[in-house]
């Protein structure tokens, strides 16, 4: 059985922002309504940043918007939620964490058979003239691409 796979949505800041050492699937504990929410792609990753405290992988800052059709029994939105990992997946992101610069990062929430995951980023951040150096490749990708698809369509 294949695993089906429906991305619902992606952190494109997080590769802007940081460099991407390592990627980790985790599961993550989600009360009544923050599913259907999530299904409906009202979340936000706006600063939000996993930390690990008394041995758990905590999400903080990241915002599933209340569900439209939900009672008062709806959730709160800024809830810090658990993230869901191996014991040993947990160790080797403690010690990168307590590496200098190293952070953890939601990249992207997707549907997994129907089980919401979140990919986590051990990243590392980067500096204003990295980010410079980010905007020039891109705009020279994207010129390359123009220049491509014009000489093929001719």
């Amino acid at each position: 059985m294949s695993d089906s796979v429906k991305v619902i949505a992606q952190n494109r800041k997080a590769n802007f922002e940081y460099f991407i050492e390592e990627k980790y699937e985790c599961g993550i504990v989600l009360e009544g309504t923050e599913v259907k929410s999530v299904r409906g792609g009202n979340i936000s990753f706006n600063d939000s940043f996993a930390e690990i405290t008394n041995g758990e992988l905590w999400l903080r800052n990241f915002h599933i918007s209340e569900y439209s059709y939900g009672s008062v029994f709806n959730h709160n939105p800024s809830r810090v939620k658990k993230l869901l990992v191996h014991k040993e997946e947990l160790k080797k992101l403690r010690r990168k964490v307590e590496e200098k610069g190293y952070t953890l990062i939601p990249l992207e929430v997707y549907l997994k058979s129907g089980i919401v995951k979140i990919k986590l980023g051990v990243c590392r951040g980067k500096k204003q003239f990295d980010k410079r150096e980010s905007i020039k490749e891109r705009d020279l990708n994207r010129e390359l691409h123009r220049e491509f698809k014009k000489e093929n369509f001719r």
